[in-house]
């Protein structure tokens, strides 16, 4: 049960994300919040179909791209990643794990500046926020992707569904455009005040529809950037 007398941490990400970053906010405030995960989306992985011609190197914007690919070849060498939790997946793999990039944008804008050579394979989402391929061509990489995974949608659970039918407020961190939109869809009918912490504008302005009482957008689109996010609307007023 959720404890009354306490605002309410909701957490939408996937497993084992979602617990993940509930353990670096217990860490921070201990059990200032409550903490309800509810996931919206769980991978799915895909049986992809990967070049013929062998890769000289993989790029990965997320564990679950390590962990799709990981089934699907025994091929290794070096691995792009764009931070470091990514990179220590594919480390733990078998791959030359190396962080290049915060994010996929940066990760596009430092490759852009200055390209690897050889083959490359991204392996990604099916809904990837981002489309890296073709910006990477241009710049001159030879690159394929590979869809080795999709975040299928899921249901709130009765629990998320409780605390955003009553008065407590409720904060919500929404870690891409996506999930904030599954969560608009899911969560029209809150009465709680929503809070939102969000990864970027773009995720603000998707949960725009739920009218969310204070939305703070991260300083980086990462999990501290995130967790300093929820310390800045918590200091303006989000338990209130």
């Amino acid at each position: 049960m959720v404890a009354q007398s306490r605002p309410i941490l909701l957490l939408t990400r996937p497993e084992p994300a979602a617990s993940r970053f509930a353990g670096l906010v217990r860490a921070k405030l201990g059990d200032r919040l409550a903490i309800v995960i509810s996931p919206l989306m769980a991978p799915v992985f895909l049986p992809a179909a990967l070049p013929e011609d062998d890769w000289q190197g993989t790029i990965f914007t997320s564990e679950t791209g390590v962990e799709g690919l990981r089934r699907l070849t025994a091929r290794r060498g070096p691995a792009l990643c764009v931070g470091p939790r990514t990179a220590e997946a594919a480390t733990a793999a078998g791959w030359q794990g190396e962080v290049l990039g915060g994010d996929a944008a940066r990760l596009v804008a430092a490759l852009s500046v200055a390209p690897r050579q050889g083959a490359w394979l991204h392996a990604r989402a099916r809904d990837a926020a981002a489309d890296l391929v073709s910006p990477l061509r241009a710049a001159g990489m030879q690159i394929a992707e590979a869809i080795v995974y999709a975040q299928e949608p899921c249901s709130l659970s009765e629990q998320a569904r409780s605390v955003l039918d009553g008065r407590i407020p409720v904060i919500v961190p929404l870690f891409s455009p996506r999930s904030a939109r599954l969560f608009v869809a899911e969560a029209q009918k809150a009465l709680a005040p929503v809070n939102v912490v969000a990864i970027s504008k773009v995720a603000a302005d998707a949960a725009e529809p739920l009218r969310p009482a204070r939305v703070e957008i991260a300083p980086t689109p990462d999990a501290p950037g995130m967790l300093a996010g929820l310390l800045r609307l918590l200091a303006a007023g989000a338990t209130a």
